[in-house]
Order: C-alpha cells, then structure tokens, then sequence
C-alpha cells in the first residue's frame, strides 16, 4: 500500500502551508498529491504550481468537476499537466453535487452515470489523440449541420495512458467507477466496511468489464491527527473532526440528494445520520456535530500514536486499500509535517510499504 498526501482547497489561509507539506511529501517518498476544487480556487493551476516545486510525487485532481468543463478542455488540462510534469500527472474527476453543479456552473444535475460515462470516453479519445466524434445523449462531437470537424489533440501527452480516477459513493456509481476507470475515489472509509460500501460494487464493475482488481487503484481520503491512546485523548482527536464530519454528512447536498448521509447510513448508522442532518438543516451546526457517535468519526479517521495509526492502516491494506491518502491535521504547519511523518512511519511499522 502506498501513502498520498490530500491538500484539500487552495486560498483557505494555508497556501505556504500547503506548498511546504507537498514538498515534505515528495521528500519522504509519498505516491501522490491530490488537490481538490468546488466553487473557490481550481485544481488544475494549484496542481501546476505544486509540480513545478516537486520532484517525484504524482500530482492529481481530487477532483476535476466535469460540470466545470467541456470533456476536450479536460483532455488538453491533462495533457498539458502531464507533460509539464514529466508524466506525474493524475486525472480524478468527479460530478460534484446540485447545488454546485446548478447553482454554480448552471449545469443541470441529471442522469449523472450516463454523463460521467460518455465525459469519460470522451477524454479518453481526445487524450489517446484519436479523431475526436462522438453522439451522445449529452454530447455530440463535432455538432451536426455546422462548419465543425473531427479534430485530434494536436500536443503528444508525456505518457500513452493517463490514470484517470472517479470519485464515487453510491453503490451504482461505484460499479460504474470499476468498469470504466483506473481507480476509485472514496470518502469516509471505514476499513471495517469497505467490502460493503465499495469493493463490492467496484469488483462487480471490474467484472463487467472482464477485468480483475489488479492494478486497479482504490484510494480513500483519511484525516490524520497525531496523538496519544488514552480514551480522553482520542475522545479530543475525534472532536477536531466534527464541523467537518458534520458538513458532510449534515450539510453537503440538499435533504433528498446527500450522497455522504447515505453512505454514514449503509455503515449502520440511520438514526445518527438522519438526526445530523435534521439539526445542520436547521442551523444547528453545533448540535450537529455533537450529534456523531465517535466511532463514526473514529472508523473514518486516523487518530492516535504511530502504533495506533499502523493497525489501522494494516485494516485498510487488509481490507483492498492500494493507496491511502491522507490530510494531515494540525494548527501549525510544524504539526501538520509531523503528522506526515508520522504516516510514513506508521506505514513502516505496518510492515505494509
């Protein structure tokens, strides 16, 4: 199992942070660096900076909102990242929500399997320097009755194949990831229920396709916070993670479309999650957050010494993962390179590196 580093968004106060973590990264020999994007700073730009400064750790969009772009636009980003980067480039898409999708890029939020697949082989196409036609139900390429043609990318990207990830939730969406991609974004993952909420359906698309999961990447995002074992201590770490927990599983999406509070209720936890919610809706974000048991927060996070955070990474290698990524908490920047250390040495004592 290999270790990734998630920066999350840019411009939120932490930029040198940032930069000074990635850097950190690279050197103590972490797989990727992933960058995120939703209605603030882009990926693409912070994924470009980042390689430019950065001398052998993959760069990768965590995720490139396929609302945001037309499939050739993503094509021609990463082709260029890719090449700029010397072949370290790694493309994750995703759909977003409603409420960004809509509200933001005034792109209807329908039929989002079918338009991730045809986005999808659309940038495969262009990327592969193929002659770019396609009819589909979302797009169509070049448009019929007009002065457009069959273009092909006119750049060579640095490598033949580009990974290209999903960030995937619902159980359909996952099969669809396993089938049509090279890895799977997931959000809190519990080890202890990977199998139910996201191999399953991965290795049933993986079938589909005829394939096995051999070199297929699964990657979770975890937060890390460094600490001590006691029950208060690790009561203190979890209590860090709750405004964020809270937003996701409360506040992300509207009542009906919360992919996070549904994926907290495949994991066991239907009342919790439905009360959660109720109390961020109403605007009651506190009392949300007090809402989560612990062990929601704690099965979905790192918490604790090395040897504590090395059991659970050996869960998570057990389990199927192949690359864990994490955002190391902290507020300084001295605490959060020592909570990246400290994942390099868990993985270590982990016997799984």
């Amino acid at each position: 199992m290999q270790l990734g580093i998630n920066l999350g968004y840019w411009g939120a106060g932490m930029d040198a942070d940032n930069l000074a973590v990635a850097r950190e990264a690279d050197k103590l020999g972490y797989a990727v660096c992933w960058a995120a994007e939703a209605y603030g700073s882009d990926a693409a730009t912070v994924l470009s900076w980042v390689a430019a400064q950065t001398e052998h750790i993959d760069v990768g969009s965590a995720i490139f909102q396929i609302p945001a772009r037309q499939p050739a636009m993503t094509a021609m980003t990463a082709a260029t990242l890719d090449s700029l980067s010397g072949g370290r480039f790694r493309l994750g898409l995703g759909v977003s929500g409603p409420q960004v999708s809509e509200g933001w890029y005034g792109v209807k939020f329908d039929k989002p399997l079918a338009r991730t697949r045809e986005y999808v082989d659309i940038v495969r196409k262009a990327m592969a320097r193929e002659r770019l036609s396609h009819d589909g139900e979302h797009w169509t390429l070049p448009l019929p009755d007009g002065p457009g043609k069959p273009l092909k990318l006119t750049v060579h990207p640095q490598r033949e194949h580009i990974p290209l990830y999903i960030a995937a939730i619902g159980p359909k969406n996952l099969e669809q990831t396993g089938e049509i991609a090279d890895g799977a974004l997931l959000v809190f993952p519990a080890a202890e229920h990977l199998e139910e909420t996201a191999l399953r359906p991965l290795r049933a698309g993986r079938e589909k396709a005829g394939r096995t999961m051999e070199g297929f990447d699964v990657v979770p995002t975890l937060p890390l916070a460094l600490g001590k074992d006691g029950a208060d201590d690790i009561r203190a770490l979890a209590d860090v993670f709750r405004p964020y927990t809270a937003l996701y599983v409360g506040g992300m999406g509207s009542r009906k479309q919360n992919f996070y509070n549904k994926l907290a209720q495949r994991m066991g936890y239907e009342k919790e999650a439905a009360e959660v919610q109720d109390k961020y809706l109403a605007g009651d974000k506190d009392g949300a957050a007090a809402a989560l048991p612990q062990s929601l927060i704690d099965s979905t996070t790192l918490l604790g010494s090395v040897d504590r955070i090395a059991d659970r990474m050996r869960a998570y290698a057990e389990a199927g993962v192949t690359t864990l990524t994490l955002a190391p908490a902290g507020f300084t920047l001295d605490e959060r390179l020592a909570a990246l250390r400290a994942g390099t040495e868990a993985l270590e004592r982990a016997g799984i590196a």
